[in-house]
């Protein structure tokens, strides 16, 4: 049986959620109204934000942590429906990922200058992904043939060897921390949050060649530190 707890709430378009809420099994929130709620969310500017992460870091605001928690929430429904499963399931990574752009907000240092998109979405698809792994039983056998399939496809069996996931993860975010600060920024945007090029530079602010350059020469660089991982490890 998939378990179901009661976590942290957030506010979205007005109304408070929780990040992991139900009653007598049966989710508070469902799918359309969490769409309809997410699209009366006014979006910051890039002003906007920086003036309430500079509120919730040194002033510790908690309606500025709420306001970026919101602001942020199309993030986690993005990642969500991503993975094509029946509307409980997808609620249930919708919350889940609810949580890990909590804990992205509460941990994210802006002095950094990484864009927070970038940092908060590790936190969300591994939120989710755990969930799919502590549950893949009760969803594949729930789900039709069709998301069977999916799943399969959207979290290879590694994914379920805990131990080797979290070496490799270990691994790889300590190649990626060794990359210049614009070559991590390329690497989290292209193969993380799965922007394009082009969105990368205008992200970044610089152009689509230079934006080639840095993804070409990370992942060299991360190719010959991964290499030698593997090659110590056999």
């Amino acid at each position: 049986m998939i378990r179901r707890r009661i976590f942290r709430s957030a506010q979205i378009g007005g109304k408070v959620y929780f990040a992991k809420s139900y009653l007598h099994g049966v989710p508070i929130i469902m799918l359309e109204e969490y769409k309809a709620c997410l699209s009366r969310v006014t979006l910051l500017s890039r002003e906007e934000e920086q003036a309430l992460w500079k509120e919730y870091k040194e002033e510790e605001e908690i309606d500025a942590r709420q306001r970026l928690i919101e602001n942020y929430q199309p993030l986690v429904f993005k990642e969500a429906v991503k993975y094509g499963l029946q509307e409980a399931v997808t609620m249930d990574l919708i919350q889940e990922g609810t949580v890990g752009l909590m804990e992205a907000v509460e941990r994210y240092d802006p002095l950094t200058g990484v864009a927070f998109s970038l940092y908060a979405i590790h936190r969300i698809r591994g939120r989710m992904l755990n969930f799919l792994n502590a549950n893949k039983k009760e969803i594949l056998l729930k789900d039709g043939e069709e998301e069977k399939v999916f799943l399969a496809q959207a979290i290879p069996d590694m994914a379920f060897e805990s131990a080797d996931r979290e070496s490799l993860h270990a691994a790889v975010d300590l190649a990626v921390q060794r990359l210049s600060a614009k070559e991590q920024d390329v690497i989290r945007s292209v193969y993380l949050a799965e922007q394009t090029a082009a969105e990368t530079a205008d992200a970044m602010g610089v152009s689509q060649a230079y934006v080639y350059r840095l993804e070409k020469r990370g992942i060299r660089r991360l190719r010959g530190m991964l290499s030698k991982l593997i090659h110590e490890r056999k």
